[in-house]
């Protein structure tokens, strides 16, 4: 069960990142994403909460989590529509 102190374990501020459903245009784009970019899972940011991509294979992407979101999840394959790239200015704000 999660309770409250759950959400305050991660580094970041998740809940300032916007929610991108996986088909909006916004996550949509191909390609657009690269190793080394840091990421979020667009539907809902603290369940995995930040991510580096690792590896992309085709639409499918590697990311390492390193357990910052709820979920604690370290590394996890996703879909490509359903990760959103953080700009570095962002990065100052989370």
């Amino acid at each position: 069960m999660s309770s409250r102190s759950d959400e305050s374990s991660t580094p970041y501020q998740l809940d300032r990142l916007r929610e991108v459903p996986a088909f909006h245009r916004d996550a949509r784009r191909d390609g657009r994403l690269s190793e080394g970019q840091l990421v979020y899972y667009g539907p809902q940011p603290s369940y995995y909460g930040i991510g580096e991509v690792k590896r992309i294979n085709g639409s499918d992407v590697a990311v390492d989590f390193r357990g910052t979101g709820l979920f604690n999840v370290h590394e996890e394959i996703i879909e490509q529509r359903y990760l959103i790239g953080i700009p570095p200015e962002k990065m100052a704000e989370l």
